[in-house]
């Protein structure tokens, strides 16, 4: 059977959609797969090795110069990369207008999300076949349950494979004695006070742990630098994913906020404390061994939104409060066998 699934972007959820992959390989272990994805998202799906053709596009890229693309042949390129063969069944994953525009241009039985089940009102018209999966269930039961619909193989129960545990061994080492803070958001409501890291890396450095502190950009290099300043952390230097990936699969434990690379720490089953202001760990929050959530507890928690209401944008949202570092230490003692700081 020919599968092409249609999943191209953020990295958190790509790798949402990679216990999918390993539900439906378990099933019918000789599918033949293609994914369609954003070329900076494609990474993780390698590293799985359950994918036959990853065909990556670059959307964000291109949308802003469309006419230049078109010059440059990115969109006839793309639309015969999706016609190259018929598929038996096309799974969007991602359930918005984009890609079912995508799936639409792809050769094959078309499958999503029912009218009430997507975020997108306009995305259902373009499949053939559509599935009804409850809000209720987390992003990657969502998504599990979506191939399980699309293939027609039982409804999994088992704990969520992301199939990573080969990339894992090949990277590992015994000589890693640090943590890792993931600091590093897109939204303002995501972030957690700078001060409060810089209490955290004291507490953990004199415990004897070095604290490691990637980032983005240049505004989350200056965060860094604040951070590890206090703390005598190391502020890495710039990565490729595959070189962070390894750092996180090393790391003695990871505190995150609510983060891409956080939920490649889960599937990494590296020890993590999330930390969850704005969003809501029950339908997104990281999903695996070892991982532990802290959520704020304020009135309008979690309020989903990119700007709080109650601050200007360059001020702390007054929930974290209640998200104190002590909080966050205590939940990192088990993870890291010790009994007190």
């Amino acid at each position: 059977m020919k599968v092409l699934i249609v999943k191209t972007s953020s990295l958190g959820d790509v790798i949402h959609t990679l216990p999918a992959l390993t539900d439906a390989l378990r099933a019918y272990p000789d599918l033949e797969i293609d994914w369609l994805v954003e070329k900076n998202c494609s990474e993780p799906i390698r590293w799985h090795g359950g994918v036959k053709r990853i065909i990556e596009m670059e959307f964000r890229k291109w949308r802003k110069t469309p006419w230049q693309a078109w010059q440059e042949k990115y969109w006839q390129d793309l639309y015969r990369a999706l016609r190259l063969k018929k598929y038996d069944v096309i799974i969007d994953a991602q359930g918005l207008s984009k890609s079912a525009v995508m799936a639409f241009l792809a050769k094959g039985k078309r499958h999503g999300l029912a009218m009430g089940s997507s975020r997108d009102p306009l995305a259902p018209w373009f499949y053939h076949k559509r599935h009804e999966i409850s809000w209720e269930w987390h992003a990657i039961e969502r998504v599990r349950r979506l191939f399980a619909k699309s293939l027609g193989y039982p409804l999994p129960t088992h704990t969520p494979d992301y199939g990573l545990s080969a990339f894992s061994k090949e990277h590992a080492s015994d000589a890693s004695n640090y943590i890792v803070f993931l600091h590093g958001t897109t939204w303002v409501t995501k972030f957690w006070p700078l001060t409060y890291w810089q209490a955290l890396g004291q507490k953990l450095r004199a415990m004897g742990y070095a604290i490691h502190i990637p980032f983005g950009n240049a505004i989350e290099k200056a965060r860094a630098e604040d951070i590890a300043s206090a703390c005598e952390g190391q502020v890495l230097p710039p990565m490729n994913l595959k070189e962070i990936a390894v750092v996180l699969s090393n790391a003695k434990a990871i505190v995150a906020v609510d983060t891409g690379l956080g939920h490649l720490s889960a599937a990494l089953s590296v020890p993590t404390v999330s930390l969850y202001g704005a969003t809501d760990p029950k339908r997104t929050g990281t999903c695996g061994l070892n991982q532990h959530h802290l959520s704020v507890e304020y009135d309008c928690a979690p309020c989903l939104l990119q700007q709080c209401r109650w601050v200007s944008v360059n001020e702390t949202p007054p929930c974290y409060g209640s998200l104190t570092v002590d909080k966050v230490v205590q939940a990192l003692q088990p993870m890291l066998g010790v009994t007190s700081f």
